[in-house]
């Protein structure tokens, strides 16, 4: 079962998640109240976007959407958006940490 870890900033405690089926990364973000910020959910303002620390590979691929608007903040490899994000079933684990905080 995927478990997805929030690392947060300063101002943020950690969040952790257990994801036995997958799922949207927003709504785990809206589970847990995971310090991620949210603003459009649509891909088309990156206030969502997170650095992926580790796992990577337990993510769907980025839409063209989404790679779009992530080739256009340039904040390099690692990056996604965690409004477009799915996370796959299976076991692993994702951390993940909001750009900017």
């Amino acid at each position: 079962m995927p478990r997805i870890e929030f690392v947060g900033g300063a101002k943020a405690r950690d969040k952790a998640v257990d994801v036995p089926e997958g799922g949207s990364l927003v709504d785990l973000c809206d589970q847990v109240l995971a310090p991620v910020p949210f603003s459009c959910r649509s891909a088309s303002c990156g206030t969502c976007q997170v650095q992926v620390l580790e796992g990577a590979e337990l993510l769907e691929p980025a839409s063209e959407e989404e790679q779009d608007l992530l080739d256009l903040l340039d904040d390099g490899e690692g990056s996604r958006l965690a409004c477009q994000a799915r996370v796959k079933p299976g076991p692993g684990l994702v951390r993940l940490r909001p750009i900017g905080t």
